[in-house]
């Protein structure tokens, strides 16, 4: 499987360098040669051709994916390799609101040969489907760079839901896993809080039962006090009475 995606992405990048070739043909012959690769951007920048895209398409939500770059001459059409871009090219993803930057990285290394010259690429996983732009900044060795392009039918792909290829069941989405868990939290937030809140009637209660109690005891101490007083005052009168004083 991981060979025959190798394989077609070569193929890609076979025909998106015939592509940066022919960029100064008519745009007829272009599309032409092109065919499926189109679905990238060429951008020129002063002595070069920039070709933007995604770097697996189509593109689905979930998978792992790249933004795209092929740097070649704008004039002989050769890849440009430079090991050192990702200090001085940034790259920023963005969909809605949200941007991330990304490190650029060239795909080909010339210590072991392996790789495709001209091409690199930042990589992430867009979790959600819909459109998303690239945003170039900074420098090729001298020549300033500030591109932004974006996803749609008339540039490169879009993000698709997974949902229409998965086979036998449809697994649920990051973004829907993520809601179900906010929605479980929020309920698990919810008892916890009314947890506490009977917690706290019970413990107000308790304070109140105790005090009660307290309450009551103390008044039972004073009442035996005062009964105990009683007591001994009648035993003294009842003393008094059968010894009467003595009159002279």
């Amino acid at each position: 499987m991981r060979a025959r995606v190798l394989r077609a992405r070569v193929h890609m990048v076979r025909a998106l360098m015939a592509l940066a070739i022919m960029a100064g043909l008519p745009a007829l012959f272009i599309a032409a040669a092109a065919g499926p690769a189109s679905a990238h951007v060429l951008e020129t920048v002063g002595p070069y051709h920039l070709l933007i895209g995604f770097g697996n398409e189509p593109t689905y939500a979930g998978a792992q994916n790249s933004v795209f770059l092929l740097l070649t001459d704008a004039k002989t059409g050769a890849p440009i390799v430079d090991e050192g871009l990702g200090d001085t090219l940034k790259v920023t993803v963005g969909f809605g609101t949200q941007t991330k930057q990304l490190p650029l990285e060239s795909s080909f290394d010339p210590d072991s040969g392996q790789g495709t010259k001209g091409v690199y690429d930042a990589y992430f996983i867009p979790t959600a489907p819909g459109d998303y732009t690239f945003h170039f900044s900074g420098t090729i060795h001298t020549t300033k760079v500030n591109i932004t392009v974006k996803s749609s039918p008339t540039t490169f792909d879009s993000a698709h839901d997974p949902a229409g290829i998965q086979f036998p069941q449809q697994a649920p989405s990051n973004l829907q896993l993520a809601q179900r868990l906010d929605a479980q939290s929020a309920r698990l937030s919810a008892a916890v809080q009314a947890a506490d809140a009977k917690a706290s009637s019970a413990s107000a209660a308790l304070a109140v039962g105790i005090a009660g109690l307290v309450v009551g005891a103390a008044g039972l101490g004073v009442g035996g006090l005062a009964l105990a007083r009683s007591r001994s005052r009648s035993r003294g009168a009842a003393a008094d009475s059968q010894h009467p004083a003595s009159v002279e």
